[in-house]
C-alpha cells in the first residue's frame, strides 16, 4: 500500500510539474520547436556527412542541436552566460571529435555526454571561485552574493506575461534545490524527453541508476512543492 500510495505521489508531483511548464513554456513558437525535433530525429545522413569532415554538414548539426544543449545548460545553472560557455565548448569539442563517433545513432547522448562533463566542470570552477571568495571576506560581508548565484534571464520574448515569467522561475528556482545528479537526470527526462537508455549511456551508469535518481529528484521536487506550498489551486490550473 505504501509503495502504491509513493506511485500515486510522484504521478501528481509530475503532472504538476507539467502543468506549470506548459503555463510558461506555450507560444506561437510550438510548431517551429516541433518540426525542429522532426529534423533531429532524421539527421543520421547529416551525422555521417559531418562523421567524414563535411564542414556544411557540421555546421547543420549546430543549428540543429544549439537550442537544446543551451537549454539544458541553462537550466542546469539558471545563468545564461554559463549556459552560453558549455554550449560553445560542446560544440567546439563536437566540430573536433566527431570523426572519432562509431555509430551515428548514439551521437545524441554522445553530444549531451559532452554538455555534460562542461556543465560539471564549469560547477566544479564556481565552487572553487566562491570558497575563494569566501575566504577573503571580513565577517559580515558578502552575505548576498553567497545566495546561488541568479542571473536575469535573457527571455526571447520581452513581451512574455508576468505570469508566466513568474512560474518559469518558480519552476526553476526547484530544479535548483535538486542536488547536481538529480537534476540531471530530470531535467534530460523531462525538458530533453531522453530515453533512461539514452540518458544512462550520457551519463555512463546503469538504467537502474539513473531510474533511482529520478526517483529521488521527484520525491524531493515533490517536498519542495509542498514546502512552497503550490498546488493546482495555487497555480490555477486544472490537473
Amino acid at each position: 500500500m505504501a509503495g502504491r500510495q509513493k506511485t500515486c505521489n510522484f504521478s501528481g508531483t509530475l503532472k504538476l510539474f507539467g502543468a506549470i511548464r506548459h503555463l510558461y513554456s506555450t507560444n506561437p513558437l510550438d510548431v517551429a520547436e516541433t518540426l525542429l525535433d522532426i529534423a533531429m530525429m532524421h539527421s543520421d545522413s547529416l551525422i555521417a556527412r559531418a562523421r567524414e569532415g563535411d564542414k556544411n554538414a557540421q555546421s547543420k548539426l549546430v543549428q540543429l542541436w544549439y537550442k537544446r544543449i543551451y537549454n539544458f545548460s541553462y537550466k542546469f545553472f539558471y545563468d545564461h552566460d554559463l549556459a552560453m560557455e558549455v554550449a560553445q565548448k560542446t560544440f567546439i569539442s563536437m566540430h573536433k571529435n566527431i570523426a572519432g563517433l562509431q555509430e551515428v545513432t548514439r551521437f545524441k547522448s554522445w553530444l549531451y555526454t559532452i554538455a555534460v562533463n562542461y556543465c560539471r566542470e564549469e560547477a566544479r570552477k564556481r565552487k572553487t571561485r566562491r570558497a575563494i571568495s569566501l575566504n577573503d571576506l571580513k565577517p559580515g560581508e558578502g552575505e548576498e552574493s553567497y545566495r546561488w548565484e541568479e542571473s536575469h534571464q535573457r527571455r526571447e520574448n520581452p513581451e512574455r506575461q508576468l505570469r508566466q515569467s513568474e512560474l518559469s522561475d518558480l519552476l526553476q528556482s526547484c530544479l535548483m534545490e535538486l542536488s547536481a545528479e538529480q537534476r540531471e537526470v530530470v531535467i534530460m527526462k523531462e525538458y530533453e524527453g531522453l530515453k533512461f537508455r539514452e540518458i544512462a549511456e550520457t551519463l555512463g551508469i546503469s538504467e537502474n541508476t539513473v531510474k533511482s535518481r529520478m526517483y529521488y529528484g521527484l520525491e524531493g521536487l515533490k517536498k519542495i512543492l509542498e514546502d512552497k506550498k503550490i498546488t493546482k489551486e495555487t497555480i490555477g490550473y486544472e490537473l
